[in-house]
């Protein structure tokens, strides 16, 4: 997972607190890709209050995902 640089500049100029169903809102109303878009469907249903909440929370996802994708190695 790659926050755009749309991304970026779409949760710089959000008003916060936002609930997710906001960020979704002005996400399609801004044109937002449909991959960043999923990114903020997958994100908890809650208030967020300032950008780098939501890109906390894409991280941890993104970090998780990187450990459940890898395979064990072999002995």
């Amino acid at each position: 997972m790659r926050i755009t640089p749309e991304m970026s500049q779409f949760l710089a100029g959000m008003e916060y607190p936002a609930t997710k169903d906001d960020l979704l809102r002005e996400a399609l109303r801004d044109g937002l890709s449909p991959s960043d878009i999923a990114l903020i469907e997958d994100l908890p249903e809650q208030n967020y209050n300032a950008g780098w909440h939501i890109r906390y929370h894409l991280g941890t996802r993104a970090l998780a995902d990187a450990f459940t994708s890898v395979e064990p190695a072999l002995a």
